[in-house]
């Protein structure tokens, strides 16, 4: 809880280092999080470029092999050693092709590599063929029967009575585009048609660093089975990152003194209004006026209002919105309400008042909320318990938002010991239906927008019609403010509105006022009654 007498407290000096703390830590985080961002797009758009480079260079060695394919059909079925040597020039044209020939099911039953030295297509990849019924396929192989130890990419088509031709294509080619690209950039590329074996580089994967992974894209060929991974490594994200960091770090110092700076003169603001306050309070220049209120069923006034004043040491008045906004904004309000608090048992000791006499106190969210509030309540109750009265805390539905199991628990706790509850201001705010479901309420204040609607609009008011009709459906005591006329008066009294609360019954005044007032029209009816 903050002291009025001892400066700043701790918890706004926290509150000022932890603003202080988000002013040098924004700037950091926003930049450290965009540079990766950026870096993150650089490389998709790298990644992007060199599949599509790749992908490029396999669908032209794959239309190489097709067309190759097409051009061996008319020597189906027709003996070795009448095509050998048309297969070998054949072969010998196109430096992709490791071997081309013609196949009987799946047996070679030629080919320009050897000849008719008949064998099966499995022994020729050194592997199982893949189970498809299509007439064209095609599939990349770790090695084949000349060559183990070098990957390829084999296309077959079958034709009629099981006859059909073979390409089998050097996948060094590919290697040679893929290893450029690795060189280049560092990544990981690997590239598979359809389901066959992963042709890759042959480089190690560096060491990741814990906070970034590597950057994985997967791109397919929209006219072939050729599908081609790249991985970019976490380091090379994390060079890509620092690259963009650097870059923006001179804007990221500006903004981070130029936040600072503001932060600085709201600091400064926050602490001179502080000060001001606490001077103001010192000095006395605060007074409470107390405005009556009148209980229409029995014509006489049941109870005040404590409103705070601010008189500065000129002679000048602040309005009360001003500085309760200021200080509920700048983290003194709740200072401000224990000040008032004092204020008031200070004129108690005065006062000669009837058993049950309301007393309304006004009451900030932050106050509601503080774990201290009810103690502070019972306090002042205790302070006042020699009058007799009945306290009733003001809340303006701003007052509710936040932590509704807390308030609740809070209001609950008061209500027992015969605290009262008022929402004031009803209809201005946030969620107003809610809250009179949410929370203990006793009395519903009309907020005086709505009052002066009756004269406005000719008494054609719906809409306060309606918030009266659902004060008493949820059995609460209904107080109309800012009642100034003997029409607006006249209406509620008319529409069952039991409390009315303005200057057409009494204006606000200091304790000692109130005292002569009560005197001479405690029993007496509002005025036109």
């Amino acid at each position: 809880m903050e002291s009025t007498g001892g400066g700043m407290g701790i918890s706004q000096r926290v509150k000022n280092v932890m603003l202080l703390l988000w002013v040098i830590l924004l700037p950091l985080t926003l930049a450290t999080g965009f540079s990766l961002y950026l870096a993150q797009q650089q490389i998709l758009r790298q990644q992007q470029a060199d599949a599509s480079l790749l992908i490029a260079q396999a669908e032209s060695i794959s239309d190489e092999a097709w067309d190759m394919i097409d051009r061996l059909r008319p020597l189906e079925r027709q003996s070795c050693d009448e095509i050998e040597t048309m297969l070998q020039r054949y072969s010998a044209q196109y430096a992709y092709f490791r071997s081309i020939g013609m196949t009987a099911s799946d047996l070679v039953t030629c080919s320009s590599a050897f000849g008719n030295e008949n064998g099966s297509l499995q022994q020729m990849i050194l592997g199982p063929l893949p189970e498809v019924n299509r007439a064209w396929w095609s599939l990349s192989v770790a090695g084949t029967w000349g060559v183990p130890n070098r990957p390829a990419v084999l296309f077959i088509r079958r034709g009629t009575q099981g006859y059909g031709a073979y390409a089998l294509v050097e996948a060094q080619y590919l290697l040679d585009v893929m290893r450029a690209i690795h060189d280049q950039r560092g990544n990981h590329l690997s590239l598979r048609v359809d389901n066959g074996y992963r042709i890759e580089t042959d480089d190690d994967m560096p060491a990741e660093p814990s906070w970034l992974a590597p950057r994985v894209w997967q791109q397919s060929s929209a006219r072939f089975p050729i599908h081609v991974t790249i991985t970019v490594p976490g380091a090379s994200v994390a060079d890509a990152w620092r690259q963009n960091f650097f870059t923006f770090l001179p804007v990221t110092l500006i903004l981070t003194l130029l936040l600072a700076a503001l932060a600085n003169v709201f600091i400064k603001r926050k602490r001179a209004f502080a000060d001001e306050l606490r001077r103001a309070i010192a000095r006395e220049e605060f007074y409470v006026h107390y405005q009556p209120l009148y209980d229409a069923r029995h014509r006489r006034c049941y109870g005040v209002e404590a409103l705070l004043r601010w008189r500065r040491r000129d002679g000048s008045e602040m309005a009360p919105d001003s500085f309760i906004t200021l200080a509920e904004r700048e983290g003194c309000i709740v200072s401000l309400t224990h000040h008032l608090l004092r204020l008031i048992v200070r004129d108690s000791q005065r006062w000669q008042l009837p058993d049950g006499f309301h007393l309304s106190i006004n009451i900030a969210a932050a106050h509601l909320q503080d774990a201290q509030f009810v103690d502070d309540i019972q306090h002042v109750a205790s302070q006042l318990s020699r009058h007799r009265l009945t306290i009733v805390l003001e809340l303006t539905e701003r007052s509710l938002i936040g932590d509704d199991a807390l308030a609740t628990a809070h209001l609950r706790q008061l209500r027992q010991a015969g605290i009262r509850v008022a929402i004031d201001d009803f209809g201005t705010g946030h969620c107003a239906l809610s809250y009179l479901q949410r929370f203990p309420l006793d009395y519903l204040k009309i907020d005086r927008g709505f009052v002066h609607a009756i004269e406005d609009k000719g008494g054609e008011t719906p809409i306060l019609e309606a918030i009266i009709h659902l004060g008493h459906t949820l059995e609460l005591q209904v107080v109309a403010e800012g009642v100034e006329t003997a029409a607006q008066f006249h209406w509620l009294c008319h529409h069952q509105v039991r409390f009315i609360q303005g200057y057409f019954y009494a204006r606000p005044m200091g304790s000692q006022a109130l005292m002569d007032w009560l005197g001479l029209h405690a029993e007496q009816p509002a005025p036109g009654h």
